[in-house]
């Protein structure tokens, strides 16, 4: 399990996918004191070589080759989210410790076993939900956690804009390599379950309406409505969709004594509670991020519908969280502990909840009925 014993040895990581997010993940470690990047390898005909030159470290051609390097003990997989499974059992049968973007899969099945391949090879499994790695985030746990808004009774959370129909789309826009908005654009409903537990019930409606036999969609449904109810007896909905020409993206949590709003256009979080002045924060809680963050969608760019390419360097709002990740997976891998809130990324909880919900949302859509998630297992029993 890595040990506690090696602060001062230096980890040897390989990067498998260097898209928008694995190309920056590598630059991040390449920084990071006690840590380096030894190779890395991409799934299509990118010219890697640049970015190996920049990294100093080698090219592997397939991700096989990476996982069987000596010098690797820790592995990224940030591959397109249908070949996550693949690469993380593979990962965990050579005994690397890997760190998986969100989604971890497209299917709990696949998921589980993920999970299971980590456990039984004694090592870590991280799963990439950035979200909780926002400070403004992590604060509205704290306010949830100490009662701030009394019991919580409600919360809602939107993702919308417009996305034109490409001729050519990437894999980001292929729901059988991304699983669709939903996976995908997975972080808003882990976000949700994190905040109010587990779900009780739920019902989805979807379908392609403004898209409607257009070329270039690839099949995606681009309005998603899904209804939930909580164990806790708390309602919540949840809203996407690329069919909407003024976006939003936020959360709203009501409870019996107060509320909390996260607004990503604004980069802001407001707290209110019966008889106190409003208390805001940034989302980021760094006036050059948030600011950033805002700037962005105050320009054409609207809504929350945004692909990163692998072409560009996500801004310093996706930076700075992104390396706060990459920090909590390298104490994870020398066998430190994480704080009590992360918890569920490195034990499997996250992972497989979020999965659970998705997928079962994409069948209470397709099938047309409510469905009860009370049988629904996604305690992955994990040792890590």
């Amino acid at each position: 399990m890595g040990g506690s014993d090696g602060v001062d040895r230096v980890i040897g990581v390989g990067v498998i996918g260097c898209g928008y997010f694995g190309a920056e993940f590598a630059r991040i470690i390449r920084g990071l004191e006690g840590a380096r990047v030894a190779a890395i390898c991409g799934g299509g005909a990118r010219d890697l070589s640049g970015l190996a030159a920049e990294l100093g470290c080698e090219v592997e051609s397939t991700a096989d080759r990476l996982l069987r390097r000596a010098d690797v003990e820790a592995v990224i997989v940030a591959s397109p989210n249908h070949l996550h499974k693949e690469a993380v059992v593979a990962a965990a049968l050579q005994g690397k410790h890997v760190f998986c973007e969100k989604p971890a899969a497209l299917s709990l099945s696949d998921c589980r076993e993920m999970v299971k391949a980590c456990r039984e090879n004694g090592v870590r499994l991280m799963l990439g939900h950035i979200l909780h790695f926002l400070p403004g985030i992590r604060q509205v746990k704290a306010w949830l956690a100490a009662g701030e808004i009394g019991r919580l009774v409600a919360v809602h959370a939107a993702r919308t804009g417009w996305e034109d129909v490409r001729p050519h789309p990437g894999w980001k826009g292929q729901r059988a390599q991304s699983g669709g908005q939903l996976f995908h654009h997975i972080h808003e409903l882990d976000l949700l379950l994190s905040l109010m537990g587990p779900v009780e019930r739920l019902v989805m409606l979807a379908g392609n309406v403004a898209h409607r036999g257009e070329d270039g969609f690839s099949g995606e449904d681009d309005v998603l409505l899904l209804t939930l109810r909580f164990q806790s007896g708390a309602l919540g909905t949840l809203h996407y969709g690329t069919s909407y020409r003024r976006g939003e993206h936020w959360v709203k949590v009501n409870g019996t004594g107060g509320s909390v709003w996260i607004d990503w256009h604004k980069s802001e979080i407001e707290l209110r509670r019966e008889g106190a002045a409003p208390v805001r924060i940034g989302l980021n809680g760094d006036a050059q991020e948030d600011g950033e963050r805002a700037a962005l969608f105050r320009g054409e760019r609207g809504g929350g519908v945004v692909f990163g390419s692998p072409e560009e360097r996500p801004p310093s709002f996706l930076q700075a969280p992104m390396k706060r990740e990459m920090l909590v997976f390298l104490a994870a891998v020398r066998g430190r502990p994480v704080e009590a809130d992360i918890q569920a990324l490195i034990d499997g909880t996250a992972a497989l909840r979020s999965v659970a919900m998705a997928e079962a949302a994409m069948r209470s859509g397709a099938e047309g009925r409510i469905l009860d998630m009370t049988s629904v297992s996604y305690d992955c029993d994990y040792i890590g």
